[in-house]
């Protein structure tokens, strides 16, 4: 049984800093590209970026140079770095792969605000 579980969150300030984390459970992450998503209040589930299995990234506008993916295949492990965040980043994240096609973890509050 695959589990995704999300941590790292918390309250921080505009302009600040977080590091989450993705751990995967069941010997998973040498299979698939992986991927953040966030989903904000009222709004829908929305991609982040992903990262590949040889590790090549790539990120939607709105975060792009603020937010870095990476990963650790050894420990099935994916990491996302954000910096300068702003307040329009408040949302819970999650991790799956690219496809969405893993059961969805519980995911991490990150609420951006002074």
């Amino acid at each position: 049984q695959v589990q995704l579980v999300e941590s790292g969150g918390g309250l921080v300030q505009p302009g600040g800093s977080l590091r989450l984390s993705c751990a995967a459970s069941g010997n998973i992450f040498s299979l698939y590209a992986m991927a953040w998503f966030r989903q904000a209040p009222g709004n829908e589930r929305e991609f982040v970026g992903f990262v590949t299995l040889g590790g090549v990234t790539n990120y939607e506008e709105p975060v792009k140079g603020r937010f870095t993916i990476s990963r650790d295949n050894t420990k099935d492990m994916m990491y996302l770095q954000m910096s300068n965040l702003k307040p329009e980043d408040t949302a819970i994240y999650y991790c799956n792969n690219l496809a969405r096609s893993l059961p969805w973890g519980q995911g991490t509050q990150v609420t951006v605000s002074a």
